[in-house]
């Protein structure tokens, strides 16, 4: 990375399930419109993955098609460092260093844990754990901002807290991360469910859009969408949360303002509404699929573009878990 005097920001997803609509247009739209501005470490979480059980082929080809569509979507690998967590072994070393200052509750506490936990019999201690590992992803890179949905914001705030424990005991060691929320199109709710987030999980028919499905798919899809019986084009998110979800979802792709979304579908009903979703969504979909595809075809090419990556960033996070290290009295 160029020691250049722009801020950097890091972010990730993980390589389970497929990727769908909500992540790129919460997500990976934004890191793509923002690159040039930043200096960017976009990470394949694939350690965080594992909090839940794996194939391992399933896991190393989803890390490979992750990778994949980072690119396809638009990051370039001359503005981006792209890699998997797991090749960067800091990510797990300095883990175990915030483990030790992390008090138990903190982590009891997290939302995202207590609703897991509550639909397992028994939990793994990597679930407990996943904020801590996320912490050092984070603080690893000297971050200054994290580009992450809304339902992600909790754990920025705990990655700061651990990262200022951490300072307080041993001193000036890690930069304090702030949080960068996108103003459209960051919680993207399911076609069937419009009151639940889209996910990745799951293959349950006519949920999500993902990256990857082929336009009758998605027509599919997009035209059989919950909505109501009220027959009124609203951004009305309490009432019409079905209507309100494809707005949305059509906002964030063409940028139009709710003024001139709603005046270009005045009148004109549910059906016209989902028509307009559905060849904005495809249209946005086809290139990155076409140049997805083309890539594909090499399979030296994401390996060569994942060893770059990780090569680009190791000594930062390297020098990082030094610091750390020294600080704790563990090297001098």
């Amino acid at each position: 990375m160029n020691n250049n005097q722009k801020k950097r920001v890091f972010s990730g997803i993980q390589p389970s399930g497929n990727l769908h609509i909500g992540n790129y247009l919460g997500a990976l739209k934004n890191w793509v419109a923002e690159q040039h501005k930043y200096e960017n470490v976009f990470c394949i979480v694939d350690l965080h993955a594992l909090t839940t059980p794996q194939d391992p082929a399933v896991l190393y080809q989803k890390t490979r098609e992750v990778t994949l569509l980072y690119l396809a979507a638009g990051l370039s690998r001359e503005h981006c460092a792209i890699f998997a967590q797991s090749h960067i072994a800091a990510h797990s070393e300095l883990t175990w260093l915030l483990n030790c200052v992390t008090p138990i509750g903190w982590l009891e506490r997290m939302t995202q844990y207590k609703d897991k936990a509550a639909k397992q019999e028994s939990v793994g201690t990597g679930l407990v754990d996943y904020p801590v590992l996320m912490a050092a992803d984070i603080i690893l890179y000297d971050t200054h901002y994290v580009p992450v949905g809304e339902d992600q914001r909790q754990h920025v705030e705990l990655t700061r807290d651990i990262a200022q424990r951490f300072n307080h005991l041993y001193g000036e060691t890690f930069v304090l991360p702030e949080v960068l929320i996108p103003k459209a199109g960051a919680r993207i709710k399911g076609m069937d469910d419009p009151t639940a987030k889209m996910s990745k999980s799951g293959d349950k028919q006519g949920h999500a859009l993902h990256l990857l499905d082929p336009p009758d798919v998605l027509r599919k899809s997009i035209m059989r969408a919950t909505t109501d019986s009220l027959n009124k084009i609203a951004f009305d998110k309490e009432n019409q949360p079905g209507v309100y979800n494809l707005l949305n979802i059509y906002q964030a792709i063409t940028g139009h303002s709710e003024e001139e979304i709603i005046a270009e579908f005045d009148g004109k009903g549910y059906g016209n509404l989902k028509k307009g979703v559905t060849e904005a969504v495809i249209a946005t979909l086809e290139p990155i699929q076409k140049r997805y595809y083309e890539m594909a075809e090499d399979p030296a090419y994401i390996e060569q573009a994942l060893k770059e990556g990780a090569d680009r960033v190791r000594p930062i996070a390297e020098h990082r878990l030094q610091v750390a290290q020294k600080n704790m009295g563990l090297r001098k």
